[in-house]
């Protein structure tokens, strides 16, 4: 995937990113599960201008952008416009699983990537992905193979922002992290 791709608003990546492939070094699958943010979002690590953790979200767009969540799990971003990313919540596996399994220590396919955290240690992310153009090795992408349902919602587990319908979800994927509450009529 070109680096043009990203330079445009995180929300439109964000649901245009849904239903293709990524593969880190080979391993990895159809992106499901996606969440937008900009420099103007108070949930977004950019909000309050640059920083050492923050530095690859104001560089070009087409790079990724990696951080560690709570000293516990590395989460995986692709920088659109300065100070804007998009955070990768979920993939349902294809590439590889066996990689995929042994990196999480589990049989299930489902939860394999089901979630920020989970999605990186099965693609082993770690910081030495930050600031890698995701146009290169050991990136890799597949377009959609067919038309793609994109549906959106609330972001998940943030207390800034919270109402921006900023996370874009594949419909009917059961390789969610957490499925859109149902509407009540």
């Amino acid at each position: 995937m070109k680096a043009s791709f990203f330079a445009r608003h995180a929300a439109e990546v964000a649901a245009d990113l849904i239903g293709h492939t990524l593969l880190v070094g080979g391993v990895g699958g159809v992106i499901v599960e996606t969440e937008a943010y900009d420099r103007q979002d108070p949930a977004s690590h950019s909000f309050s201008g640059p920083t050492k953790r923050n530095a690859s979200m104001f560089g070009p767009p087409g790079h990724a952008y990696v951080y560690r969540s709570y000293g516990l799990h590395w989460c995986l971003n692709l920088v659109c416009e300065s100070g804007s990313a998009v955070l990768l919540r979920a993939l349902e596996p294809t590439d590889v699983l066996d990689a995929m399994h042994a990196r999480r220590g589990l049989s299930e396919s489902r939860l394999l990537c089901a979630g920020p955290g989970r999605l990186s240690q099965a693609l082993a992310i770690t910081a030495a992905h930050d600031g890698l153009p995701i146009d290169a090795a050991p990136f890799g992408w597949r377009p959609p193979s067919a038309p793609v349902r994109v549906e959106a919602g609330a972001r998940v587990g943030i207390s800034r922002g919270v109402e921006t319908p900023w996370r874009f979800l594949l419909v009917g994927s059961r390789f969610v992290s957490k499925p859109l509450p149902r509407r009540t009529v």
